[in-house]
């Protein structure tokens, strides 16, 4: 099997309590053509005890004063040099064998630039509270508003469509630098979807991602600054029309055929995503799977 060199940044700042199991579940899967960075923000906690700890493993780490998590980030994958790219935030976790799994995913399946796997939330302890298959959206859903969710800790791409996007994570944003640069990312290429977990989101007290007003308020500002082309937005305002008209037949509970109808037939031009990649065993690996 062929093993793309894998870049994963994980972006800290006084996360001794959660860092060294983050690191863990990046190292502990043996993974033989990793580039695992750090970049922290300049902990005072113990976190750059932790990160010396595993410095032998790791192929670039630095401590110093920086301007937030995508200011980080960016430090992180101007480094980086991986045919495969993503992030770890320290106090997620990766799920056991995803970098293997990717790997064969994008080795087998030249067409995928970017993937994402299912919505997998821990609590605090650690211990699994929700997994559900991630929600499948294409480029005109997200550019029409309906964006919830891209889990960040399950997704991955390749360097060409990082490059193709700008290179860049918008450091001016506080919450919603990931939907930023997954907008970028869908209208540059199709997002494809895997039926397994690849990464965790662990809830608490205190973190970024859990600033819901700011995270949506900075993703209307984004939208709200967005420029799409006029085909693209003829086909957007057509969605937003048909969704509307499917609400009033579900809630009327009126069969209107020539209206589902048409309805069907824009949703299978415009609005399809692919099958679902899911695993079959070692040998077949990862199979398109096509949805009842």
């Amino acid at each position: 099997m062929n093993y793309p060199k894998i870049s994963i940044v994980t972006p800290v700042y006084n996360q001794v309590k959660y860092l060294e199991e983050a690191i863990q579940s990046i190292l502990s899967q043996g993974y033989p053509n990793l580039e695992y960075i750090i970049i922290d923000g300049g902990s005072t906690d113990g976190t750059v005890d932790i990160i010396k700890k595993y410095e032998s493993h790791l192929a670039y780490w630095v401590s110093e004063s920086d301007k937030g998590m995508y200011d980080a980030l960016q430090k992180g994958f101007d480094y980086s040099t991986g045919e495969v790219m993503g992030w770890l935030n320290a106090d997620d976790l990766y799920c056991s064998g995803c970098l293997f799994q990717v790997a064969k995913i994008f080795s087998n399946h030249k067409e995928i630039n970017w993937l994402t796997g299912s919505n997998t939330h821990i609590d605090e302890n650690g211990y699994c509270i929700l997994n559900i298959p991630c929600r499948k959206l294409n480029k005109y859903q997200f550019l029409s508003g309906d964006y919830m969710w891209i889990a960040q800790e399950s997704t991955l791409w390749r360097r060409p469509l990082w490059e193709k996007a700008g290179s860049y994570i918008s450091k001016e944003l506080h919450a919603a630098g990931d939907f930023e640069l997954w907008l970028r990312f869908i209208q540059n290429d199709t997002l494809y979807y895997v039926d397994n977990c690849i990464g965790m989101f662990r809830h608490r007290e205190g973190q970024i991602s859990g600033q819901l007003d700011k995270y949506i308020e900075e993703v209307n500002g984004i939208y709200s600054s967005l420029n799409i082309n006029t085909e693209d937005q003829k086909i957007i305002d057509t969605y937003k029309h048909k969704k509307k008209i499917a609400n009033w037949i579900n809630k009327s509970r009126i069969i209107n055929g020539n209206k589902i109808v048409k309805l069907r037939t824009f949703e299978k031009r415009y609005m399809s995503v692919p099958p679902t990649l899911a695993w079959f065993d070692d040998i077949k690996g990862y199979k398109f799977v096509e949805e009842e």
